[in-house]
């Protein structure tokens, strides 16, 4: 059953680098229209925790034999599976604007579809249900809890920087237009 478990591990590990790809584009497309990047000095510890995660999975059931659990990873693995299914639902509602940074595009409307119609932060969700399901498939409940504890501190980080920034995003066209209106008005004044 280990094989196994490490085959899905290394699946999500290949997905995982395939949506990196897929926020380099992004990125790439964002920075090229004028877009800004925030929470760059967090970003290197979030990698180094999915890749610590995925990791401590395949290493914690190997190394210290953890025991396959059929009524556990049947509930883990719905789990896991509507974990997936929601954080796919947000990148293929924030389209090309979906990264795994922070950027905020001059001009753009803040997404207001798919799941962010109902939750302000779907992805994080998605990614804290994913890090306790996935490594109690197969019994790894250190993983489970180093995760979760870690991903709360990276994220009692990331999510203030990430509300800043787009709190910023919402108030640009706020000022814009008011600026419109002030000068609107003073033109009036001359007319």
């Amino acid at each position: 059953m280990v094989s196994a478990y490490t085959m899905l591990v290394a699946l999500v590990a290949v997905q995982r680098l395939a949506e990196l790809q897929l926020s380099r584009r992004h990125s790439d497309r964002a920075r090229a229209r004028g877009g800004v990047e925030y929470g760059r000095a967090h970003y290197p510890a979030m990698v180094l925790l999915h890749t610590a995660f995925l990791t401590g999975c395949v290493l914690e059931v190997a190394l210290l034999d953890r025991p396959f659990r059929p009524a556990l990873a049947a509930a883990m693995a719905i789990l896991f599976a509507a974990a997936t299914a929601l954080r796919l639902w947000c990148i293929t509602s924030l389209g090309p604007f979906w990264t795994t940074r922070i950027w905020v595009v001059p001009g753009a409307s803040l997404v207001e579809r798919g799941p962010y119609a109902f939750l302000r932060h779907p992805n994080y969700l998605a990614v804290a249900v994913e890090g306790v399901a996935l490594p109690l498939l197969h019994g790894a409940w250190i993983t489970a809890t180093a995760f979760t504890l870690a991903n709360a501190a990276l994220m009692s980080v990331r999510i203030p920087c990430e509300d800043r920034a787009l709190a910023g995003a919402r108030a640009a066209p706020q000022r814009e237009s008011r600026a419109r209106r002030i000068g609107e008005t003073a033109e009036d004044d001359l007319a």
